[in-house]
């Protein structure tokens, strides 16, 4: 499955407010590993950012100035996103700028739904850990991943510590490789092992098409006849 790791830094707390998105960060990860692929933009809010948010992440609207909007990247991020399970702490915050920055491109680009699936870290954190602080920062210390150089929020660095979370909280794996970047591996506490198997989300399950079933049934008769009527799939499925 192909995932992507998400986050993004905002204008202000709330899309109500008309806050606006001014930074993405993605990275993907495929087979439990993190890739060399990523995508990330600062984006220009076209509006002040609230001072609170300001000394979070650091960035004013004049730093901003000369950044695209986000309608100049509307189609590289989704291109980006398509198909996969985004992994987001606090999914519904992110996912309510995203789709606000996506109606306002135009009702003709739908919602982020419409293009991936959501997996909410968060969520999944209440759940193993009921009861106890679940911020990135304090699941950062739970699972012994290194923020120490965090000294202000960023999407794209805050998505590199995300991945190694959401890695401890599934259960971890044996060799965490970031591909042209440099990071350690992590296991999970053995502890949360078991718990965390148990609330990760379901597979797919596909199911063939009419075409699909019919080249597989050619091919298991191109075997069985090569092998002297001894193809045991085939008769497996062959009723008696």
């Amino acid at each position: 499955m192909r995932q992507i790791i998400l986050d993004t830094e905002t204008t202000g707390l709330t899309v109500e407010d008309d806050h606006r998105i001014i930074e993405i960060g993605c990275i993907e990860l495929r087979h439990r590993r993190v890739t060399e692929h990523r995508f990330h933009t600062y984006l220009n809010p076209e509006r002040e950012v609230d001072a609170g948010a300001a000394a979070v992440h650091g960035m004013t609207r004049d730093k901003l100035r000369d950044a695209p909007r986000f309608g100049d990247v509307v189609e590289e991020f989704l291109a980006f996103v398509r198909g996969a399970e985004l992994i987001i702490h606090n999914a519904a915050f992110d996912v309510g700028f995203l789709d606000r920055e996506l109606a306002r491109v135009g009702p003709a680009w739908g919602r982020l739904s419409d293009y991936c699936s959501v997996f909410d870290t968060l969520t999944l954190a209440r759940e193993l850990h009921p009861g106890q602080r679940n911020s990135l920062d304090a699941l950062c210390k739970r699972y012994e991943v290194d923020n120490a150089h965090r000294s202000l929020h960023g999407a794209l660095l805050d998505a590199e510590l995300l991945a190694e979370v959401y890695l401890g909280l599934t259960g971890g794996q044996g060799a965490l490789s970031f591909e042209g970047a440099s990071a350690g591996a992590r296991a999970a506490p053995s502890a949360n092992l078991a718990a965390g198997l148990r609330v990760r989300p379901p597979g797919v399950r596909l199911t063939p098409s009419e075409a699909d079933l019919t080249a597989h049934a050619a091919r298991l008769a191109v075997i069985d006849q090569r092998s002297a009527g001894r193809c045991l799939w085939l008769a497996a499925s062959t009723p008696a």
